[in-house]
């Protein structure tokens, strides 16, 4: 296949249609859309924080529209999904286990992640916890009473969380499923029955199988992208190898100077792509933990777009806010907006809206921004929208008169 080039907005759009954001859905999503959102991105990173709906909520509802969360949480505990360090705790698709079966059976490569000296210091009390399970089956942190005098919290695990995590990381449990969106932990004997390590593929396999799966989910990826997505160590394949045996696509984009390298399953995206046959319609809004952004140095080079986020920065040395929401609007990512769902008074705040400064404001661009912000409201249970701030501080006006606009055109039908 003669190597394409591509405007930098094609390798745009290229990449949002890999990751089912290029256009809108045309029909309500079914329960087997959210795992095929989860397979087409490879992995859906969790996070906690629920000043609107926690992250992979979030992720996938920016893919699928209005869908019930909890389908997330049955196909956890179905056995289609498994939560592993993948880009970082993420659920991952079943059948994708082995493919991070080499760092559980390699947890002191895992940094922080696991903590061999709590496993060599407090080895009894791990193995306790591992009897306890398998006598008694699944448990949440929260079956252990507090015994250490300590308050709760992230930053002050008791010891039996921290061994169940230790567990956790080296495989020898596995989240078998949520509630309340808390982890209960069993033996992964009996969430995987099914696995032994002779299935177990070498490492180089594994991590050209990484190569591949991450450039297929973000549809075209420059080689430095590459080992972030799924967070893999040196040392790294390079991708011109794949390149040379055919099973992976080179092309080029204006203006770069290396190349970029495109999944064989997407050349005729990529053939759209380069021809200008991709329309980006859709707008809405992403979690801060979306595969479009996660990778900082990414989201700048393909959209120009810098992005942090800022709720682990101290309060007085944010820019833009604690948890601000990327907008993506038609193909571009056209500014971020720092909300909270006020869930028992039915209000989203938009407590800081700041658009980017290329962000061309017309009529069209403020309903289609006012338009996603009212879907995601509505899908918090949220439906009133107060605006508390914006920048420019005209289009928060325009985009509140277009909500009102919507707003009596819903009432008169």
């Amino acid at each position: 296949m003669t190597e394409l080039i591509l405007s930098l907005s094609a390798a745009r759009a290229l990449h949002l249609a890999a990751q089912g954001l290029l256009q809108p859905r045309r029909r309500k999503a079914r329960q087997a859309d959210l795992l095929a959102a989860i397979r087409q991105m490879g992995v859906l990173q969790i996070d906690t924080i629920h000043v609107v709906a926690r992250s992979p909520y979030l992720v996938l509802w920016s893919r699928l529209g209005d869908y019930p969360p909890a389908w997330l949480e049955q196909a956890l505990a179905a056995g289609e999904l498994f939560e592993y360090w993948a880009h970082e705790a993420c659920f991952v698709p079943v059948e994708d286990y082995g493919l991070y079966r080499h760092r559980m059976l390699d947890p002191e490569a895992m940094g922080w992640k696991y903590s061999a000296t709590w496993m060599k210091e407090r080895r009894e009390e791990v193995e306790a916890v591992l009897a306890h399970i398998r006598a008694n089956g699944p448990t949440r942190s929260s079956d252990f009473e507090r015994t250490d005098g300590k308050a709760s919290g992230w930053w002050s695990w008791k010891p039996e969380k921290r061994s169940l995590e230790v567990l956790f990381t080296t495989g020898q449990l596995m989240i078998a499923a949520r509630h309340n969106f808390q982890r209960v932990y069993d033996l992964a004997e009996r969430v995987l029955p099914h696995w032994d390590d002779s299935q177990l593929a070498s490492e180089d396999e594994v991590r050209r199988a990484l190569v591949l799966k991450a450039v297929k989910a973000m549809g075209c990826a420059r080689a430095a992208w590459i080992s972030d997505y799924f967070r893999t160590r040196p040392p790294r394949l390079d991708p011109d190898t794949l390149v040379g045996e055919g099973a992976l696509l080179r092309a080029w984009v204006d203006d770069w100077d290396d190349p970029i390298y495109v999944h064989p399953d997407h050349a005729a995206l990529l053939e759209s792509a380069a021809a200008g046959a991709l329309a980006p319609t859709l707008t809405t809004i992403l979690s801060p933990f979306d595969p479009v952004v996660w990778d900082r140095r990414r989201a700048l080079e393909l959209f120009n777009f810098d992005y942090r986020l800022e709720c682990y920065t101290p309060a007085d040395k944010r820019k833009y806010g604690y948890f601000t929401l990327p907008i993506l609007r038609r193909g571009a990512l056209v500014g971020r907006v720092d909300a909270k769902a006020h869930r028992r008074d039915g209000v989203f705040e938009l407590k800081s809206l700041v658009l980017e400064p290329s962000a061309r404001v017309s009529e069209r661009f403020t309903r289609d921004i006012a338009g996603a912000l009212q879907r995601l409201a509505d899908w918090h249970g949220c439906p009133q929208i107060q605006i508390t701030q914006s920048v420019p501080a005209a289009f928060g006006r325009q985009l509140q008169a277009a909500l009102a606009a919507a707003d009596a055109t819903r009432e008169a039908a």
